[in-house]
């Protein structure tokens, strides 16, 4: 599918950054003298435990769209399937992190832990939300033209260079939420250990393309 390729390798690279946020959450290790506040623990287990279903969903859907990245003779209906289901995925998986923390409220005893909390699932909302218009982008295009198709995947790897931005915008507000007592309160959860295991991204390097 000559011309397409190029357009796969810069979707597959403004994306490359989907699971940072994933590590952002559960990626915590390290161990202090003095352990967290029980209370907070029990926080940290909440969203802990919520984070490897959605991490693996949304690792999956990075695979996915890398392994297109290399194909330039993939048919448009199939190519088109496999975006929207990933972007379905990713905005799903999101969705779950974001509602993890909604459940888990205010990181107990935490300054300004509150807001932290609501800015970090804000961001995460707003990912799901921007993949599940990238999902729909995706399943509007024409596949019956493959010069439309291919205009049309430019566009989508052009909106998908602002959710890297909205990606840098969630990692920022996860690592402010990361405070020390919040970050050895997460390492003492195993959930988060093997999250934090499995994650990395997957996807194409930020140089493709």
């Amino acid at each position: 599918m000559e011309g397409t390729n190029p357009v796969n390798k810069k979707l597959a690279a403004a994306l490359s950054g989907g699971a940072v946020l994933v590590v952002a959450v559960s990626g915590c290790s390290g161990s202090g003298e003095k352990g967290p506040d029980p209370k907070l623990v029990s926080w940290a287990k909440t969203v802990c435990d919520a984070v490897p279903a959605p991490n693996a969903k949304i690792r999956s859907a990075n695979a996915a769209i890398a392994a297109i990245a290399t194909d330039s003779n993939l048919p448009p209906k199939s190519a088109q399937k496999t975006y929207a289901e990933a972007f379905q995925d990713m905005a799903d998986g999101y969705k779950a992190l974001a509602d993890a923390l909604d459940t888990a409220g205010a990181p107990p005893g935490v300054d300004g832990g509150a807001k932290l909390q609501r800015d970090a699932a804000k961001n995460l909302a707003g990912l799901s939300s921007s993949y599940a218009e990238l999902k729909k982008k995706v399943d509007g295009l024409d596949t019956k033209d493959q010069g439309k198709f291919a205009r049309g995947l430019k566009d989508v790897a052009s909106q998908s260079k602002e959710i890297g931005k909205q990606s840098d915008s969630g990692t920022q507000a996860l690592k402010r939420l990361e405070q020390e007592d919040v970050k050895k309160a997460m390492a003492k959860q195993p959930s988060c250990k093997v999250a934090a295991s499995s994650s990395g991204s997957p996807t194409a390097p930020a140089t493709a393309g």
